[in-house]
């Protein structure tokens, strides 16, 4: 935690203040407010990716089902990052391996969430035998949203923040004790008074704002370029790696460096060039329509009509087929009048014969 500002800079500044506690028990069960925001993140994404999807032309309930898939891949992989990047959290000296499962602590890599996730919805996409990329187009602004409700998550653990300051919108950090034993708990402790130890740069939620203006940009460029073929998700990644950067240079949080510099910078600057590079080189409009609706699955209803498939007629019956069977003879034609009547002629010829 950082140093203290001196007398608090001012005691009248409007400054942002930190909730007093990020957990809450019914009983024994535990309530993590970081848990919750995250939870509520993968809602909005697939709900607003699914109302994307049909928008193009998919399947309804194609991107729940291809979400079973992608959250528990990119959740794994979110913390296999954060692990592996700041591996001396666990694994150095005095530390206990197994609170490397505790993901409800915090620390969720972007980076290992998008890439293990790409790889679950790149299964669900072939068992739905959708393109990925049209997928990844749809779901891109849910996301980035999720990123921004997730921040909240980082403001109830009291964590991702900067350098002291005395801007007005400063955030308050409180110290946080278990009520039980009197012990210092940052994560699921509670302030016993409202006095902060420090005020310091808020930038979770500078990037909850970046996040939210880089939502309303992929929406606006969607609608007016009508981009596909995985544009919209490389904008997504160009537009939030560039906020990134200079956010994470002012975040003052344990980290792993590299020449002094935050390792997720380099990782932020190598994955903002490769979106680039992919706008520029990777042309295209939307996908066809058709392409999205992929395989038929077990309650799927196929018998609504699209613009690429029309509705299916109904089945000709017996006298629809003898009407039909009228309705071919030319009207006017008094051949089949004549060969009655040479028929009948023949029968009573016949009859003549006889008698």
């Amino acid at each position: 935690m950082s140093a203290p500002v001196a007398a608090l800079a001012s005691p009248f500044l409007a400054t942002i203040p930190s909730p007093p506690q990020g957990v809450w028990f019914i009983g024994p069960i535990p309530l993590r407010a970081y848990a919750l925001c995250i939870i509520a993140g993968i809602i909005a994404a697939v709900w607003i990716g699914s109302r994307r999807w049909v928008a193009r032309g998919g399947r309804e309930g194609t991107v729940i089902d291809i979400a079973v898939f992608a959250v528990p891949f990119g959740l794994v992989g979110g913390r296999l990052y954060h692990v592996a990047t700041d591996w001396y959290k666990y694994f150095g000296p005095d530390r206990n391996p197994l609170d490397a499962l505790k993901v409800w602590e915090g620390g969720l890599g972007i980076w290992g969430a998008v890439a293990l996730g790409a790889v679950g919805a790149w299964i669900g996409c072939r068992r739905r035998g959708v393109p990925l990329a049209a997928f990844a187009d749809a779901v891109a602004p849910g996301i980035i949203l999720a990123q921004a409700i997730g921040r909240l998550g980082n403001w109830f653990n009291q964590e991702l923040y900067g350098a002291p300051t005395d801007l007005p919108w400063g955030l308050e950090i409180y110290r946080r004790i278990d009520p039980a034993t009197g012990l210092a708990d940052p994560i699921t402790g509670v302030a016993m008074d409202s006095t902060p130890v420090t005020v310091v740069h808020p930038t979770f939620l500078y990037e909850l704002l970046w996040n939210l203006g880089v939502f309303l940009l992929i929406i606006w460029a969607d609608r007016k370029f009508r981009m596909g073929h995985g544009r919209v998700f490389a904008l997504y990644v160009a537009g939030y790696t560039a906020g990134r950067v200079w956010i994470e240079m002012m975040r003052t949080d344990d980290a792993t460096h590299i020449l002094g510099i935050r390792i997720n910078v380099f990782t932020s600057l190598i994955v903002f060039a490769g979106a680039v590079l992919y706008l520029l080189y990777v042309r295209g409009k939307r996908e066809d329509p058709e392409l999205l609706r992929g395989k038929p699955m077990p309650g799927d209803d196929d018998t609504a009509a699209t613009p690429e498939r029309p509705a299916e007629e109904p089945k000709a019956t017996a006298d629809d087929a003898d009407e039909d069977e009228g309705k071919d003879e030319p009207k006017g034609s008094d051949d089949s009048g004549d060969e009655r009547a040479e028929a009948r002629s023949a029968d009573g010829n016949g009859k003549d014969a006889k008698d």
